[in-house]
């Protein structure tokens, strides 16, 4: 995702998004623009198309079959286009990042959603920051952390205390404490992820890598699905045309063009700067919850909302007169 793989006049349009530049200049803006709006918007929207998939779909299931469709699409699509077959080498990195990002990321929000509301579940999936932030300091040679970025981790963990514990006021409600768990083990899976997929050595087509981690994801997704004996307690014939078409616009737009934009974007822009989509996405989310799925905007979620916001811009904006740099 690093290096060319081809004359541009060779890729599709969805291709030439996120496609990378020539080794060493920067994206062009466009690029970054229009893979951030995917990311921000697109992925803000997800939490309330899994919430309606899984009405009738069992989550890992539906997870499983996400990913592989369009993992399947886009390994296809970038081998009929010229890309080699990758190494074994290129497939345990892709595999790592899959199981991390996949499984363990999406997999907790398609499991908790059973019981976690759609934006109360974006709102906690905001945290993915600040653990980026704690995996920093704690790399060997690892940074401590500027005094705006603590008081950033500080009001970040704040905010997600607020969020899961027993409500104070009236007409909100304690969020499911297993499901609340299993959101953060699932943030921090996905900041391991991010920050391996930044520096691991993958193949130089974004879309081969990108259908390379959805495959491997979905083999790991499908694993758990079994495990928990999901497909034989499905109903096929019950499964309503509102969760398929969910699923459809999960493959498509979920994953086929924000997850390949987000994988481009770890290549092309600062960890920082990527990260930003954890605090755009909580309020579509819910937004979105409110008003096509009736889910309630309480004064609770509001004042943990703002404070969470608040923690993670601290972490990732820049300090003023300071410039981020694409790149690693």
């Amino acid at each position: 995702m690093t290096a060319t793989g081809g004359h541009p006049a060779a890729h599709s349009s969805a291709e030439r998004l996120i496609s990378p530049t020539a080794s060493g200049t920067p994206p062009a803006r466009w690029r970054l623009l229009a893979a951030f709006a995917a990311v921000y918007l697109i992925w803000g929207s997800t939490y309330l198309a899994i919430r309606i998939a899984i009405e009738t779909l069992p989550p890992f299931l539906m997870a499983a079959a996400r990913f592989a469709c369009a993992g399947s699409i886009l390994y296809a699509w970038a081998r009929l286009r010229g890309a080699p077959r990758p190494a074994p080498a290129a497939w345990r990195a892709t595999g790592i990042i899959g199981g991390l990002l996949l499984l363990g990321g999406n997999g907790s929000v398609v499991w908790a959603e059973q019981s976690v509301p759609s934006g109360i579940a974006a709102l906690m999936v905001a945290g993915v920051p600040l653990w980026m932030v704690l995996f920093d300091w704690m790399a060997p040679g690892g940074a401590r952390p500027a005094p705006r970025t603590m008081v950033g981790l500080l009001l970040g963990l704040a905010g997600l205390a607020i969020l899961v514990g027993p409500s104070a006021l009236r007409g909100a409600g304690p969020v499911d404490p297993i499901g609340a768990a299993v959101l953060v083990v699932g943030s921090v899976s996905w900041a391991a992820g991010s920050i391996y997929a930044r520096h691991a050595r993958l193949p130089d087509r974004p879309l081969l890598t990108t259908g390379m981690q959805m495959l491997v994801g979905a083999l790991f997704l499908a694993v758990a699905s079994v495990l928990l004996g999901e497909p034989g307690r499905v109903a096929w014939g019950g499964v309503s045309a509102r969760s398929a078409l969910a699923l459809l616009y999960l493959v498509v737009f979920g994953a086929i063009v924000a997850y390949s934009a987000y994988v481009w974007l770890l290549r092309n822009a600062t960890a920082a700067r990527v990260s930003t989509y954890a605090f755009v996405n909580p309020l579509v989310a819910v937004l979105l919850g409110w008003g096509l799925a009736n889910e309630p905007l309480t004064a609770q979620t509001f004042t943990a909302a703002a404070v969470i916001v608040l923690g993670v811009a601290l972490i990732t904006l820049p300090a003023r007169g300071s410039r981020i740099r694409p790149g690693h």
